[in-house]
């Protein structure tokens, strides 16, 4: 069997979960004795081969993909990396809305239109979590049976992280830790930089810093705290971020929602303990083994900080998320929806 994958042009640009999402896919299908070949939009493709694709994210980077393929009756399926706080019925009544205005202006578009068509052209839908799944066949009205739940997952070589490395650089340990971008809303690092004013240990972000206002008002008031280290991006590959998981106490991720943070696996499978959003499906993953605070609370963050810190660690996480969540299993998952949908 032959899958090519394929996602939004700017996915290597970004370098966040979704291109580490496709990376890791890749690799693990390709162990499974899969031939996976990465879109190439300036490669001949020749729609008499046996074509197979599988789209990550389904949004308006990845609109015209869909339709194309389907206009060439190449099938797919699709991952669609999609969440929202609105409730199924808040998405029907969107929709619908969309669909009546655009009977007098046919151009008016909304992103959850765009998202239910991308999933009612693919021949499958691989939602990360229940609750994304959920939004999807309850708010887009796609049949269930064509929803198949696949994990996003994590690298076995997180648990071996030598923390010493980013001990000996830095000189920190037993440290708070959080890692992503910085700046974007939905990551809401400058409330866990609030939180952290009122927890007297030292904590380290590290991420890139998004341009705006809201990335350099983060980096303003992690300037203002002392115990707050900010560390410029590092590569998913690098040492010293396997480093920082496995030299930190606590992972902090504290988001508007996450489905579930790739991050947040990483640093659990390295022992670290886990403080995260409820919303966005975490709770398929981190079940009663992790910290869950109000993203919009400042005081509910802080405190879920604090409980974590006042824990002991074991590993019970660690091991739930070895079993569960590594990408060779989520690669096993998604090669079966391959060989139900693509015979």
């Amino acid at each position: 069997m032959k899958i090519i994958l394929a996602g939004y042009q700017p996915v290597s640009i970004i370098h966040g979960g979704p291109r580490v999402q496709i990376m890791q896919t890749k690799n693990e299908l390709e162990r499974l004795g899969v031939d996976v070949e990465l879109f190439d939009p300036w490669k001949h493709y020749s729609t008499t081969e046996k074509l197979r694709f599988h789209i990550f994210a389904a949004n308006i980077g990845t609109y015209h993909t869909a339709k194309i393929l389907d206009s060439y009756r190449i099938p797919f399926v699709v991952s669609p990396i999609f969440f929202t706080r609105h409730s199924p019925s808040a998405i029907r009544t969107t929709i619908a809305a969309t669909n009546w205005v655009r009977k007098i202006k046919p151009a008016v578009w909304t992103g959850y239109e765009i998202t239910r068509e991308i999933c009612d052209l693919s021949a499958a839908v691989l939602p990360n979590t229940t609750d994304e799944g959920r939004l999807i066949s309850e708010g887009m009205n796609i049949e269930s049976k064509k929803i198949h739940i696949v994990p996003n997952g994590v690298e076995a070589r997180f648990e071996h992280g030598d923390p010493s490395l980013f001990k000996k650089k830095y000189g920190m340990e037993n440290f708070i830790l959080n890692v992503g971008h910085i700046g974007p809303k939905r990551k809401n690092v400058l409330n866990l930089i609030r939180a952290l004013k009122q927890i007297d240990h030292p904590s380290v972000i590290i991420g890139k810093v998004a341009e705006g206002t809201l990335g350099q008002q983060c980096v303003e008031e992690a300037k203002a705290n002392k115990n707050v280290l900010i560390i410029p991006g590092l590569e998913n590959n690098s040492e010293m971020l396997a480093s920082a998981y496995a030299a930190c106490d606590v992972f902090a991720l504290p988001s508007m929602f996450e489905t579930p943070g790739i991050a947040a696996l990483e640093a659990g499978l390295a022992g670290a303990k886990i403080v995260i959003t409820p919303f966005g499906g975490t709770k398929d993953y981190f079940e009663t083994m992790a910290e869950y605070v109000d993203p919009y609370d400042i005081a509910s963050i802080s405190n879920g900080i604090q409980s974590a810190l006042n824990k002991k660690k074991n590993s019970v996480l660690q091991h739930h998320i070895k079993k569960e969540f590594l990408w060779n299993k989520v690669a096993e998952k998604t090669l079966s929806v391959y060989n139900q949908v693509f015979a």
